[in-house]
């Protein structure tokens, strides 16, 4: 499934959509093809605060549009540039409770030249739902994001 989603997205960007259908389409189709995947968002850095902007997302809504460096998962990729996954978000002191039915969380930063630009966010109803297979998915969904960003000067 990983495989074929990746070929996907690599077609549906090659076509040059805006930034946002780009993004849209990705959240949309990983959250309905992936079934621990029960949210599945884009959040960017704000270009003078130290702020996430949520840009892109698939699932139910969430009050979570901007979220200060730092703060719950999110937050603390913002500032380490590092994976980070949550087999169970209860035991995270951390956490920013998006839905109370949440188990789990990855979230994988989205480098541009090397530069934290922002992050894709996935959360889970169930608990462990992510492995090592999944960071790989989601590194090679943001490298062909990343590429499109360059590819396109799309705006952040």
């Amino acid at each position: 499934m990983y495989s074929s989603l990746i070929k996907h997205i690599e077609s549906f960007l090659s076509k040059n959509p805006t930034l946002q259908v780009g993004l849209d389409e990705i959240c949309t189709e990983i959250q309905q093809k992936l079934p621990n995947y029960d949210w599945v968002g884009f959040y960017f850095h704000h270009p003078q605060k130290q702020e996430l902007h949520l840009k892109a997302f698939a699932g139910k809504p969430t009050d979570h549009t901007v979220i200060p460096f730092g703060k719950g998962v999110c937050g603390q990729v913002a500032l380490s540039n590092q994976n980070f996954v949550v087999d169970d978000v209860s035991s995270q002191d951390n956490y920013i409770s998006c839905s109370i039915d949440v188990k789990s969380e990855i979230v994988i930063p989205l480098f541009v030249e090397a530069k934290n630009v922002g992050q894709i966010d996935i959360d889970s109803n169930k608990a462990c739902a992510f492995d090592q297979k999944d960071v790989v998915f989601l590194e090679a969904v943001n490298a062909l994001v990343s590429a499109f960003i360059l590819r396109t000067n799309g705006p952040l």
